[in-house]
């Protein structure tokens, strides 16, 4: 049962306002001062270019064994490296630099502060058995994988079938990592996380089962080795997972980081100028506004017919080619976003299957019904397309961002753009699919609250699961067990991706409002075009700072900087 202590506040009018995202909550630094570099330290961009080279290669561990090393002496041999790289940015003077360079500074400072952070708090290699899951079978719609991953993930996706000669050696040279990175596991999974232990044998069965889609998939082609290789490598899995079953019953600990770290976390690393109460206020306060808005919508469609799902996969199909026309004319036509030859290829790559109606999840139920929503969602496609065809000029940016310090950015403007495109127009000819967005809104508002209360360790992960169902409209989250479990496990591993899709969609809204008036009080056209092409050129960085970079107002920034 959900303690009702914990539920607190739920129902209650949110007192969140614009003055609260320029405050800074005062809570202990995670890191320990750095030493003063002995000798200057160049104070230019091309300067921290070669920093951030050097901090990235430094980034990546050691081998130790053939697998990255995340032991206990590992990470104490790494601090005097870390320590000399941290003290060479921060005593970098950046005061006269343009201000996207200053940027650039603030994300290479962002990553360090992530991997201080997770050195001394978050600890994955040692809290969190699913971050030795090693297979992936897709690629993420965001920049890089969900969740903290290790340093040697096999991306099967990018591999084509049937597997070329050097293809099949490159496989067998990634599969070679796993038997001594599970064996390495056993020795660093000495965390007392419950809920992240057990959710996370989960990952590792699953690497099981794809690995027997790979022997599937290349056994008419492997050579002997890379038979092997898999084999051992599958062996090696389900040796994890069964001492991690072993294991399970002596884990008692709570799985939250606590308020004060999360704040920190978010604050200092994913540069989100909120603290945990803050969140709550926001969240609680969309949470709000979207069931008394999806109410006003169904009053005013009373009298329109229901939304009806495609019979049949084939009229499901015809359904998202014309839809994807349409979406891409609204785009380009009306002048919402500009022109890319690229998009709608991105899009159509990501065409939605049929699935029967007993079978759908929570999302599938919506694309069924309409799939433009869920299309708006696939803007993160557009911009993983754009990183793929036009790469930013900043080597620092060009990139994924470590620590999933993007999400603000790319899940928070995902989620944005349905509310958005739906306000300028997209839904006109059928006004029932609006009542999909505030859906949508309301369970991402709903899964993000459960995942505050949850990283207090007011929460379970289980209890934080009943507020995502209970407060999703129409029961459209009951019965799902494998999105409910998938979205809160990640929630809890990764801190504030949650709530990143609305407290990212928030940050959007006020940068479109703050430039627009900027504009404005500049006598100077300013069209959506305008804000999207800025906002994307910007590239995959915290919205807090390409607000800085397109209105030149720094005072989060600065407000951030002294919570440190």
């Amino acid at each position: 049962m959900m303690r009702s202590s914990c539920f607190r506040g739920l129902l209650q009018p949110a007192m969140f306002t614009l003055s609260l995202l320029l405050t800074s909550c005062k809570v202990p630094a995670t890191s320990t001062p750095v030493a003063q570099p002995t000798a200057t330290v160049p104070s230019t961009h091309e300067a921290l270019v070669q920093l951030f080279q050097e901090w990235r290669e430094f980034e990546r561990p050691p081998l130790r064994e053939g697998a990255p090393d995340y032991t206990v002496e590992g990470f104490a041999a790494a601090e005097p490296a870390y320590d000399a790289l941290r003290a060479r940015l921060d005593y970098m003077d950046i005061n006269e630099w343009p201000i996207p360079e200053q940027v650039d500074w603030h994300l290479v400072r962002a990553e360090m502060n992530g991997y201080e952070f997770n050195r001394r708090v978050l600890r994955p290699w040692a809290r969190d058995p699913a971050f030795y899951q090693s297979v992936w079978m897709e690629r993420s719609d965001v920049p890089a994988h969900e969740g903290p991953t290790h340093h040697a993930v096999i991306e099967y996706w990018t591999y084509e079938l049937p597997l070329a000669p050097k293809a099949q050696r490159r496989l067998v040279r990634e599969l070679a990592v796993i038997p001594p990175l599970m064996e390495q596991a056993r020795e660093n999974l000495t965390g007392n996380a419950r809920d992240l232990w057990v959710a996370g044998i989960r990952n590792i069965e699953a690497q099981a089962r794809n690995l027997d889609t790979i022997e599937a998939q290349t056994r008419t082609m492997a050579t002997p080795e890379l038979t092997a290789a898999i084999v051992a490598a599958r062996a090696a899995t389900e040796e994890l997972v069964a001492w991690l079953k072993t294991q399970a019953p002596t884990k008692t600990g709570p799985s939250g980081l606590g308020r004060d770290d999360y704040t920190w976390y978010q604050q200092q690393v994913h540069y989100l100028p909120m603290n945990w109460q803050q969140e709550v206020d926001l969240l609680e306060r969309e949470l709000d506004r979207s069931w008394a808005s999806l109410r006003l919508e169904e009053h005013q469609n009373r009298d329109l017919p229901e939304l009806a799902a495609p019979a049949d996969a084939e009229a499901y199909a015809q359904r998202q080619d014309r839809d994807a026309t349409g979406f891409m004319r609204f785009l380009f036509d009306r002048e919402v976003l500009p022109f890319k030859a690229y998009f709608e290829p991105a899009l159509r790559e990501h065409f939605m299957p049929f699935v029967p109606a007993d079978e759908r999840n929570f999302f599938l139920i919506a694309a069924h019904l309409d799939p433009l929503p869920l299309f708006s969602h696939f803007f993160h496609w557009f911009e993983l397309a754009q990183m793929d065809n036009e790469p930013h000029a900043s080597p620092i940016r060009r990139g994924a961002l470590l620590y999933n310090i993007f999400d603000t950015r790319n899940e928070g403007t995902a989620t944005g753009v349905e509310e958005m495109f739906m306000h300028a127009g997209l839904y006109d000819a059928s006004p029932r699919s609006r009542e999909i967005v505030w859906i949508m809104l309301a369970q991402r508002a709903a899964r993000g609250l459960g995942s505050l209360f949850a990283h207090a360790n007011e929460m379970t992960m289980a209890e934080a699961g009943t507020v995502h169902v209970d407060w999703t409209p129409r029961g459209w989250m009951r019965n799902e067990p494998e999105l409910l479990q998938f979205e809160q496990h990640l929630y809890l591993r990764q801190p504030g991706y949650g709530t990143s899709y609305v407290t990212g969609k928030y940050l959007l809204e006020r940068l479109l409002a703050h430039r627009t008036q900027q504009m404005e009080a500049r006598g100077e056209p300013y069209s959506l075009r305008d804000f999207y092409t800025e906002l994307m050129e910007a590239g995959c960085v915290p919205i807090s700072l390409v607000h800085w970079q397109l209105t030149g107002d720094d005072r989060a920034i600065k407000a951030i900087v002294a919570g440190y």
